[in-house]
């Protein structure tokens, strides 16, 4: 959610924002918005002269009555009955004008970073740097799902029959593969100043509203029948969540934190289910980093974090690029973003592993995060950002491809060997 004074004094801005995101329809909000402004305004001022009002008539109905004016005492009650009929229409007119602009406002894109290129949707984004040479192997590359099968590591036969699509079992050492990334992963952060969290994995609508757009909700959560829970989709929802209607000291940001949490997803729209395979699934497991910092800080931050997830790929020799967001790829809540793919060998081509974001004040807007500004003295929004440290399994798709041997083993890198038992191959089962 923007800022309402930005709106008031420069739609245009906000207007051309709307346009580099191809979200034309979306232009008549920017005047919907100021004309319920004018309106909710004009209300409270009503409002408030009403109130000032009711307290001078209230005292001179007593003053009439005590003084034997009767027929005065009588017209000033019923001048102050008029108004306070008023005033509870007033009330009742604000709150549904304040809904209609919040939802309004809630449908406002971000301000994106002016170095964001423009295009319509993901097939414009630009390619960023590239990391490590990305070799091709000199033999055949399976599909992903038969080197796991060879290895013995899944079984989605008896999901597809518990869960239906979408899971899958992981088994032996491809399942402590998983986990080895992971516990690397959250080691790799704690090692850069990052304190460890594990949330909740369910969290209520509020905060669901306050992290995200309502079209993403409806592509991505799962609702909790009966109750005012979702299934997180990410850990950064309840970690930015965790920090809902806090005024933060100014000592205590940046927070920089790194999560580990399940996840889970509806995976509706073009993409869909993969009916064979693990790379797009309804559960995962993921190494989240996040941090909440002073404005001038998050550009800062941001080129730190994709920074790391390159690093932390790297150090497990798995090629990887920098994708940045396009304006029309980019959710309404951030100012700008990046992928960071990681090299198929079997496709000959990269692959998205992870995302990093900043919203900037828009998730801290929603949710009423602020710190207090030691120079102004003021309570301020914090900014927010987010990045992937690491998502198995579609990490585990990039690991098995590019340390996939000859022999049908895995090699194990020297950084996760201590995770599996000092192991260096994963060796097939048949």
């Amino acid at each position: 959610m923007i800022d309402i004074n930005l709106i008031r004094e420069n739609p245009e801005i906000v207007k051309e924002n709307i346009k580099r995101k191809f979200q034309d329809k979306k232009l008549a909000l920017v005047d919907e918005i100021i004309a319920l402004d004018k309106t909710k305004r004009e209300l409270q001022s009503e409002g408030d002269a009403r109130r000032a009002k009711r307290n001078s008539l209230a005292k001179s109905v007593g003053t009439l009555m005590r003084e034997g004016k009767k027929d005065e005492a009588e017209e000033a009650k019923r001048l102050s009955k008029e108004n306070n009929e008023r005033i509870a229409e007033i009330e009742a007119e604000s709150a549904e004008i304040e809904k209609k602009l919040r939802t309004a406002m809630l449908a406002i894109p971000n301000i994106i970073a002016p170095d964001v290129p423009v295009g319509k949707d993901d097939s414009e984004n630009v390619q960023g740097e590239v990391f490590l040479e990305a070799k091709e192997k000199p033999f055949e590359v399976p599909y992903h799902l038969d080197i796991i099968e060879k290895l013995g590591g899944i079984d989605l036969d008896a999901a597809r029959r518990t869960s239906g699509n979408g899971f899958y079992y992981l088994i032996g050492d491809v399942a402590r593969l998983h986990s080895a990334v992971l516990a690397y992963a959250r080691d790799f952060m704690i090692d850069k100043g990052f304190t460890y969290c594990i949330p909740p994995f369910m969290i209520r609508s509020d905060v669901v509203s306050g992290v995200m757009s309502f079209e993403e909700m409806e592509g991505m959560m799962y609702k909790i029948e009966g109750e005012d829970l979702y299934l997180i989709g990410t850990s950064e929802h309840s970690m930015i969540g965790r920090f809902m209607g806090e005024v933060l000291n100014e000592n205590s940001l940046p927070q920089t934190l790194t999560s580990y949490s399940p996840c889970f997803r509806k995976e509706k729209g073009a993409h869909g289910i993969e009916e064979r395979g693990i790379y797009r699934i309804h559960q995962f497991e993921k190494q989240e980093m996040i941090v909440i910092c002073k404005p001038e800080e998050s550009d800062y931050w941001y080129e730190k974090l994709w920074s790391y997830t390159v690093e932390l790929f790297v150090s497990m020799q798995i090629p990887v690029r920098q994708l940045i967001c396009c304006s029309g790829d980019l959710a309404d809540l951030k100012y700008k973003s990046c992928d960071i793919e990681a090299w198929s060998p079997r496709q000959k081509k990269y692959f998205e592993v992870g995302s990093c974001s900043n919203l900037t004040d828009a998730q801290a807007r929603r949710l009423g995060i602020r710190y207090k500004n030691s120079a102004t003295g003021k309570n301020e929004f914090v900014h927010t950002l987010n990045n992937t440290v690491v998502a198995p399994p579609r990490m585990l798709i990039a690991f098995l491809e590019n340390h996939l041997q000859a022999d049908g083993s895995i090699f194990i890198p020297e950084v996760l060997r201590k995770y599996m038992g000092g192991k260096t191959h994963i060796l097939p089962k048949n």
